[in-house]
């Protein structure tokens, strides 16, 4: 359990959701690190047992959107509306009157994350239905606006290029290739990006995937750039053969263009520089990303050397 004065805040969230109930646990939830992510089980008065999830976003994503709980509020409610594996979100507080910051309160559900070697193959498969599902929905009838535009996001990163490179993954190299193409033309219609989909933001229960969560890095733009996110992270998180079979099964689903594809792989290898470090729970884990991040940029550049 966590220090009394914060019970008493969650106590005071729970209520938000369920008045007059007790709080009887909150506990952290781990594995994020862009957001405090804390879960509350209450009772209710007839006796009654639920569960909540607290989501307060860190003060980088704060600093880049003050309007980041809002923003994730909102998307999680269209999500929600077309049948996407999304928590439901119950509670946007920007008061500050409970907590400094905003916060959102969202639907708990039961599973984690699933990393069985065993489950892999049929893991796969459903990942890539999955992102194929979210990159297909019709979302011209519904008000997605407040989202950032990939095209916009991306040529701002270019510019805010480091004082310091992260040469040890090659960071000068790939920005390098990216400034000197960039803007790509764009052959794919713009879709709505989980923006950091990967087996770490799903959760699973009897071997069925049950939600994908974190959604605060949406945005629009062209669908290559959340395969070649998910393509890098399978890659760290099981093999080289789990990448392909991924995009095997994604490319069967997604009749789209993936011709600009190497460079979408940049894009996503220039995610971890100067952070590999912090992604890595140890240093044999480091190790390993490191040499796949190597793997994975050679096999773009050596694409990009044909076209």
């Amino acid at each position: 359990m966590m220090e009394s004065e914060e019970n008493k805040k969650f106590e005071q969230v729970a209520q938000k959701i369920e008045p007059q109930s007790k709080l009887l646990r909150a506990w952290e939830l781990k594995g994020g690190i862009s957001a405090r992510v804390t879960a509350l089980e209450v009772e209710r008065p007839g006796g009654q047992k639920r569960k909540m999830v607290v989501r307060q976003h860190g003060a980088v994503d704060l600093a880049h959107n003050p309007q980041i709980a809002a923003d994730e509020f909102r998307l999680l409610q269209l999500l929600h509306s077309v049948g996407l594996p999304a928590p439901t979100p119950y509670y946007l507080d920007q008061s500050g009157e409970i907590f400094s910051t905003p916060y959102i309160v969202l639907e708990y559900i039961e599973g984690k994350t699933e990393f069985a070697a065993a489950h892999i193959p049929d893991l796969i498969l459903q990942l890539a239905t999955h992102l194929a599902r979210i990159h297909q929905v019709d979302y011209s009838r519904l008000d997605m606006s407040f989202l950032p535009q990939q095209a916009q996001s991306y040529a701002e990163k270019l510019r805010a290029r480091p004082a310091k490179l992260d040469e040890s993954l090659d960071e000068g190299h790939i920005r390098d290739v990216l400034e000197a193409a960039w803007p790509v033309p764009q052959r794919n219609i713009s879709v709505l990006l989980h923006g950091d989909f990967w087996p770490g933001n799903t959760l699973w229960k009897d071997g069925q995937l049950t939600a994908v969560i974190d959604w605060e890095d949406a945005e629009f733009g062209d669908p290559l750039a959340d395969v070649a996110n998910t393509r890098l992270e399978i890659l760290w998180a099981f093999s080289i053969d789990a990448m392909r079979s991924f995009m095997q099964h994604y490319q069967s689903m997604a009749p789209i263009d993936f011709a600009n594809l190497p460079y979408w792989d940049l894009w996503a290898a220039l995610r971890p520089a100067s952070q590999i470090a912090e992604w890595a729970a140890d240093e044999i884990i480091e190790k390993n990303m490191r040499e796949g991040h190597r793997w994975f940029i050679t096999q773009a550049f050596a694409k990009l050397s044909v076209q």
